[in-house]
């Protein structure tokens, strides 16, 4: 099994190239279920989530090619995938697939909207909590299918086809709005949702649906509307750039120091998370090219946050920032209101030398002079990369085991770092 060796105390100097959004990229793929003709998505991370549901897209019977490498392309560009689900094969998608990776579960709504049925299995993923599936459920119920729950596997039939209904989120969910609008485009009639997630990649779903030929209202508001249409064609889409990657980023720039540029970053999907780390004493620019991210000898100033749905601050980032925390001049508090047990990175940064208090879903963090490295394990994907952010500013040598996680959702970390000055390697094997 892989590890990533860290030697912190090395300020960060250069670019770093934003891929595209691994939580965009994965509904969008799945959204080439829902025709029979070609869907090329552009700007496809390389991370091993993609790799996964491209097995799970075939076991359905979605054909998939990766367009090569051409003469002078960039070593490191993200890849470009042609998606044609001209047959579904198969309206199963069995537990050892599905258990591997939660967002496949999303599967079920291309399912049910064009071929009437599907058996999906009841989901895995990172141990974050339970992230139950009943607001995905209640999406289809609402439209008209009938769901039964047996053996550990949802069964959800539209004979007659779904048909366009109100749907009322109770609480915003990001996977039950992708769930609504890619069944709302196939059914009969109108949909109205409401409580929608906003979030970036919801509307880069939306975008691409819409360039199908679905007719979508609202996007990037909370109220969406969707006439359904008979069918959906092909299209070509470009995922947009990761957020989480450039948030991450930006803060193992504020923790280490230095002065890098995250090329294709957009600051529109990052508002809440660059005025957070303003806050905390990095300075950050915009330009055409991306965000700027510099931090001097000065100290890091504590914050307190507490996640919320776009555009506040972000679940996915909470981890980072309480790295980034640990190494501020005084206390903080971070409330994580998104997902329960959501800091099982607390006892790892602890082994570095964090002063970190837990009380339910506060986490008081106690600035210390200095990090020590250590061996640490990786719990899950955000988790796994705050241990990196913290190891960057430690003293000495940090070696993070277990990154198959951060390879689910990260492209290449420590090229990236490296090129900007990280004294960061991986070493393969197992020990």
């Amino acid at each position: 099994m892989d590890r990533i060796r860290i030697v912190g105390g090395h300020a960060l100097e250069g670019t770093i190239a934003i891929s595209g959004a691994k939580n965009a990229a994965l509904p969008l793929m799945i959204a080439s279920m829902l025709t029979r003709d070609t869907l090329t998505l552009e700007n496809i991370p390389r991370v091993a989530d993609v790799g996964m549901l491209l097995q799970i897209l075939s076991h359905h019977g979605v054909d998939y090619s990766v367009d090569g490498r051409r003469p002078g392309d960039d070593p490191h560009a993200s890849r470009t995938l042609h998606l044609t689900a001209r047959d579904i094969v198969d309206t199963t998608a069995p537990y050892d697939l599905v258990a591997k990776m939660r967002a496949s579960f999303w599967v079920i709504a291309p399912l049910v909207a064009r071929m009437g049925e599907a058996r999906v299995s009841l989901p895995g993923g990172c141990a974050i909590g339970t992230r139950p599936v009943d607001l995905l459920l209640m999406v289809l119920e609402r439209l008209g299918a009938e769901i039964e729950i047996e053996s550990g596997y949802v069964r959800a039939t539209a004979r007659n086809g779904l048909v366009g209904a109100e749907i009322h989120f109770p609480k915003v969910t990001v996977g039950g709005t992708h769930t609504a609008l890619m069944a709302a485009s196939l059914a009969k009639g109108h949909t109205l949702i409401t409580n929608a997630a906003c979030e970036p990649e919801v509307t880069d779903v939306a975008d691409c649906l819409i360039k199908m030929g679905a007719k979508i209202k609202g996007v990037g508001q909370s109220t969406l509307e969707v006439e359904g249409v008979g069918s959906l064609s092909g299209a070509t889409h470009s995922v947009v750039p990761d957020r989480i990657e450039a948030g991450t980023y930006a803060m193992a720039v504020a923790m280490a120091g230095g002065d890098v540029l995250l090329e294709r970053a957009s600051p529109d999907h990052l508002g809440s998370a660059l005025e957070v780390l303003g806050q905390a004493g990095a300075a950050i620019t915009i330009n055409n090219e991306g965000i700027r991210v510099r931090r001097n000898g000065a100290g890091i100033s504590p914050v307190d946050v507490e996640t919320a749905p776009f555009p506040g601050f972000p679940t996915d980032l909470q981890a980072q920032f309480m790295a980034l925390m640990t190494k501020a001049k005084g206390n903080s508090r971070i409330t994580e209101t998104i997902f329960e047990n959501r800091f099982m990175h607390v006892q790892e940064l602890a082994r570095l030398g964090a002063q970190i208090r837990l009380d339910g879903d506060v986490a008081y963090v106690k600035g210390v002079k200095e990090l020590q490295g250590a061996p640490v394990m990786a719990t899950d994907l955000r988790a796994s990369v705050s241990l990196v952010i913290a190891a960057l500013a430690a003293k000495g040598e940090t070696v993070v085991n277990r990154v198959y996680h951060l390879d689910r959702g990260f492209e290449r970390l420590e090229q990236k770092l490296g090129r900007c000055g990280a004294v960061v390697e991986r070493i393969s094997g197992s020990n």
